[in-house]
C-alpha cells in the first residue's frame, strides 16, 4: 500500500505550466497518479510521474497533436480542463477578436477534449472529468462581457456532459473559483485599481488544486456536480 489515492491512474492536465494548472498536476502528482501536463510551454525533461505535452490549445492543430499524442499513452481515468483565457474591459472596449481567442481556449477545446476523451471512459465504465469554471460562470459582473460568455458557455457544456453521461460510470464535475493569484492578472495589476480585489485577498492556485484533488479522490459512488470557491 502505498498511501495515495490515485496511484496507477492516468490525469490530463491543460494549462499545466503555470497557475491553476500547474498547482493542479502538482498535487495530483502528489497523490500518486501519472499526470500529462499539457501547455504550450513545458521544459522537454519532465520529472518522475509525469508527461509533458508541449501543445497550443488555442489552435486546432494543438488540439489535434494533444489527442493523438495522448492516444498513445491511454485512456485518462481523469480529464482536468485548466487552461483558460481571461480579458478585462467594458463591451465597448473589447473587440470580438478578443472573444474569438477566448472562446477557442475557454470552451472549444474543452468540448474538442471531452467529445474525443469521455466516449473512451464511458467504453471503460469510469473516469472523471473536471471543468475549471470561474465565478463569471454563474455571475454576470461588469468588464465581463468577453470571459463570461465562454465561462457561461463552458458551464452550459458540463451540464449538459453530466445528463449525457450519468448512469455512465463518467462523473463530471465544474469547480468555480472566484479570483485568484494567477499571472493572468499581470497585466492588469490589480492591487492599482480600487474596483477590483487585491492580489492578497484572492484565491491562491493552491486553493484551487485542493478542491480539485478532493473530487479526484472521491470514490466512484460520489459524485461532485458542481464546487464554488471564494475568498473569505
Amino acid at each position: 500500500m502505498t498511501g495515495k489515492p490515485l496511484t496507477g491512474r492516468l490525469a490530463l492536465v491543460t494549462g499545466g505550466s503555470k497557475g491553476i494548472g500547474a498547482a493542479i498536476a502538482a498535487g495530483l502528482r502528489l497523490d500518486g497518479a501519472t499526470v500529462v501536463r499539457a501547455a504550450r510551454s513545458l521544459p522537454e525533461d519532465a520529472p518522475a510521474g509525469e508527461v509533458h505535452l508541449a501543445v497550443d490549445l488555442e489552435s486546432d492543430a494543438g488540439l489535434g497533436a494533444l489527442i493523438d499524442r495522448l492516444g498513445r499513452i491511454g485512456v485518462p481515468d481523469l480529464v482536468v480542463s485548466a487552461a483558460g483565457g481571461f480579458s478585462l474591459g467594458g463591451i465597448e472596449d473589447v473587440g470580438v477578436e478578443v472573444l474569438d481567442r477566448l472562446y477557442q481556449i475557454n470552451l472549444r477545446a474543452p468540448y474538442e477534449l471531452a467529445r474525443r476523451l469521455l466516449p473512451p471512459m464511458k467504453a471503460r465504465g469510469r473516469g472523471r472529468h473536471i471543468l475549471i469554471g470561474s465565478i463569471a460562470d454563474h455571475l454576470a459582473l461588469p468588464g465581463n462581457a468577453a470571459y463570461a460568455a465562454t465561462k457561461f458557455g463552458a458551464r452550459g457544456l458540463h451540464e449538459v456532459l453530466q445528463a449525457e453521461f450519468r448512469g455512465s460510470g463518467v462523473l463530471c464535475s465544474l469547480v468555480s473559483p472566484g479570483p485568484v493569484d494567477t499571472p493572468l492578472w499581470d497585466p492588469i495589476d490589480p492591487d492599482r485599481r480600487p474596483d477590483l480585489p487585491s492580489r492578497a485577498a484572492m484565491l491562491r492556485p493552491d486553493d484551487v488544486a485542493a478542491a480539485v484533488r478532493w473530487i479526484a479522490t472521491r470514490p466512484p459512488h460520489v459524485d461532485v456536480p458542481w464546487l464554488q470557491l471564494g475568498p473569505a
